[in-house]
């Protein structure tokens, strides 16, 4: 894999990632303010369930995408995470920005079972970790 494969996979896990990880820390700074929004569209039960899975989700699933770990199981939760969360927040069509919104979202889901897919690259713990194994391997054919 050439440079223009390793750098642009690492980027693109990073910019797929720092959306997940600020939504997530943005909850955190604000979370009467998110319980509030999410009940103003429906979630009126288990909210604050709802509310610390949400963060789990994003931050834990984020970050690990963002270093590339459990990379593709990471890709596919928060493209499953991004379902509920377009239908439920982002249909209101009428309204320009909630198209965009719903769109980006889209995408984003795009990015991300691209990722699930094809894996994190060779920038990645995945990697290290895959590396790491097959040596193992190589060495114990020898022994």
């Amino acid at each position: 894999m050439g440079q223009t494969e390793t750098y642009g996979a690492l980027a693109g896990r990073i910019l797929l990632a720092l959306i997940f990880v600020m939504s997530g820390i943005n909850k955190i700074a604000t979370p009467e303010a998110t319980q509030q929004y999410m009940a103003s569209h429906g979630m009126t039960t288990a909210t604050g369930l709802l509310y610390a899975g949400a963060i789990a989700v994003e931050i834990g699933a984020g970050l690990a995408l963002l270093l590339g770990y459990h990379t593709r199981r990471a890709g596919l939760l928060l493209a499953l995470f991004l379902v509920p969360t377009t239908l439920i927040f982002h249909t209101d069509f009428g309204d320009q920005n909630q198209f965009i919104h719903f769109l980006k979202n889209l995408a984003i889901m795009g990015g991300l079972l691209y990722v699930s897919v094809y894996g994190p690259g060779p920038m990645s713990v995945d990697a290290r970790e895959q590396a790491r194994q097959h040596s193992e391997a190589v060495e114990a054919g020898r022994g």
